[in-house]
């Protein structure tokens, strides 16, 4: 009989947040360690879940990562959401983070926020829905 204790799902979650942000800004994992006087072994238990981060590690962590404490929690697993919508919208969440967690849509993502043009930036949004309505009439 295994006696293994799984990882928390908030600790899993947590861990993928950071790991989403992180890559986001193109951070390795030897970096964030670097700059939390820790190996990137431990970066990596922290990303999925294996250890728990605690309070003062994941402020430093935001501070680093430039996003609020909060960012890390956001579309947790059983977190409330207040408002008739609030399904809704963290399925919609969801599919975001799912998207910039892949290689893609990260390389996308990055190439995107460096163009400065805004029209150039509304074209790019068009000629993807039309490819996408292309792709569903199939």
């Amino acid at each position: 009989m295994e006696n293994k204790k799984k990882p928390n799902p908030i600790d899993i979650h947590v861990g993928s947040r950071i790991r989403l942000r992180r890559t986001m800004l193109g951070m390795s994992q030897e970096k964030l360690g670097e700059s939390l006087g820790i190996t990137f072994q431990q970066i990596q238990k922290y990303e999925k879940g294996t250890n728990r981060v605690g309070a003062s590690r994941l402020q430093n962590i935001s501070n680093i990562l430039n996003v609020p404490v909060a960012f890390f929690f956001e579309d947790a697993p059983g977190e409330m959401n207040h408002g008739v919508d609030g399904m809704a919208e963290a399925a919609s969440s969801n599919y975001v983070v799912d998207f910039l967690s892949s290689a893609e849509g990260l390389q996308l993502n990055r190439a995107f926020v460096k163009i400065a043009d805004p029209k150039v930036r509304r074209r790019i949004v068009d000629l993807v829905k039309v490819l996408a309505d292309d792709g569903e009439a199939d």
